[in-house]
C-alpha cells in the first residue's frame, strides 16, 4: 500500500549553471536546504525572510532569569518576609528586559512594513 503524497503534481525547471548557483546562494542566505520548499515559497509569496531570532533567544534567557528570581522571592517573602533590596534588584531585571524586547519590537515591526 503506497501512501498519497501531499503534493503529487511534479513541476520542472530547466536553469543554467550560474543561474542555479544564485539560486543555492539565495537558499543559503534564506537559510533553507530543502530547494522543493525554496522553490514553492518563492512561486507562491515572491520572497523569503530569513529571521535571526538571536535577540529573541536572549530575551528568553532574561525572562527565565527574571521569573527564577520572582519564585525565589515568593518563595522568601511567603516564609520570612520581602526586603525591599529584593524588590529593587527584580524591577531592575525587569527593566533590563524590557529594553532589549521594544528594540526587537521596534525591529520586527520595521520588516513587516516591508
Amino acid at each position: 500500500m503506497t501512501k498519497k503524497r501531499r503534493r503529487e503534481i511534479h513541476l520542472h525547471v530547466m536553469v543554467t549553471p550560474e543561474e542555479l548557483e544564485q539560486i543555492h546562494e539565495r537558499m543559503a542566505e534564506a537559510g533553507i536546504r530543502n530547494m522543493g520548499a525554496y522553490m514553492r515559497k518563492m512561486a507562491l509569496n515572491g520572497l523569503v525572510l530569513h529571521v535571526d531570532l538571536t535577540p529573541v533567544r536572549e530575551l528568553v534567557s532574561l525572562q527565565r532569569r527574571c521569573s527564577n528570581n520572582l519564585n525565589q522571592v515568593a518563595i522568601h517573602a511567603n516564609t520570612y518576609g520581602v526586603y525591599p533590596s529584593e524588590i529593587k534588584a527584580l524591577q531592575k531585571d525587569y527593566a533590563d528586559l524590557w529594553g532589549p524586547l521594544s528594540d526587537l519590537l521596534k525591529k520586527l515591526s520595521a520588516v513587516v512594513e516591508l
